[in-house]
């Protein structure tokens, strides 16, 4: 199978060589096809004079499309190159590679359509959870899927995914620009696509600095749960 990871970077000078050379080490332990590639998102910093100094993989957003265009961006590239398996990747070094397997097994072996990499099941090899505030505000959106869709997920806004080859077609073609995570999450649910979370590890960000601030949190709840709640019956 061809695997491709997306890394959507918006100024991430500080970590993005080291999430490159990671995944550039983990590929001599594989057996199966691996590319990367990232999606500098009109980065102000000098993340794009990086990528290409050191020959990185990368596509350069003249504009900044926040999180969902870049991603969009990312599966776009998966679609029309024909990867069997798209996997979301953080840039900034939380996410880690040595779970990627574990993450695309349950979809390389037909058992699932799309994997959420997880730091709350039971089983996940994470000591990394986050913030008191924000399980609380992962919380409340687990419960609203929940409500919605009657199913259970625990890390409702983890950036590390995997998709088969339908759902890379569906998400180049819909995908949500500002809350894709929790969105996408209840959309393939109401879908009846499988769905399956699975425990990975992930690491405290060391170096940036997040871009979600009190204010952007507070209207990132409100806003969310409203698509949530709004979220139609067969999941469009």
């Amino acid at each position: 199978m061809k695997v491709l990871i997306i890394i959507p970077a918006y100024n991430e000078a500080a970590s993005i060589l080291q999430t490159a050379q990671s995944i550039e080490d983990y590929k001599k332990k594989i057996s199966f096809d691996l590319d990367y590639i990232v999606i500098n998102d009109g980065s102000k910093d000098n993340t794009r004079e990086l990528l290409i100094t050191h020959d990185i993989p990368s596509i350069h957003l003249i504009n900044n499309l926040g999180i969902g265009g870049a991603v969009q961006t990312g599966y776009l590239y998966a679609y029309y190159n024909n990867y069997d398996i798209a996997v979301q990747f953080d840039g900034d070094g939380q996410h880690d590679i040595e779970s990627l397997e574990h993450l695309i097994t349950p979809i390389m072996e037909s058992g699932a359509d799309f994997t959420i990499g997880s730091r709350f099941v039971e089983g996940s090899p994470s000591e990394f959870k986050t913030s008191v505030f924000r399980r609380m505000g992962i919380n409340l959106i687990s419960f609203f899927i929940k409500m919605r869709t009657g199913v259970t997920i625990l890390d409702v806004t983890s950036g590390y995914r995997a998709a088969n080859k339908q759902i890379i077609e569906y998400f180049a073609k819909n995908y949500p620009r500002k809350y894709p995570e929790p969105e996408t999450n209840a959309i393939l649910i109401k879908q009846n696509r499988r769905v399956k979370e699975i425990g990975v590890n992930m690491f405290e960000r060391t170096e940036g600095k997040s871009s979600i601030t009190p204010f952007k949190s507070v209207r990132y709840m409100v806003e969310v749960l409203t698509s949530i709640i709004l979220l139609s019956d067969k999941g469009d």
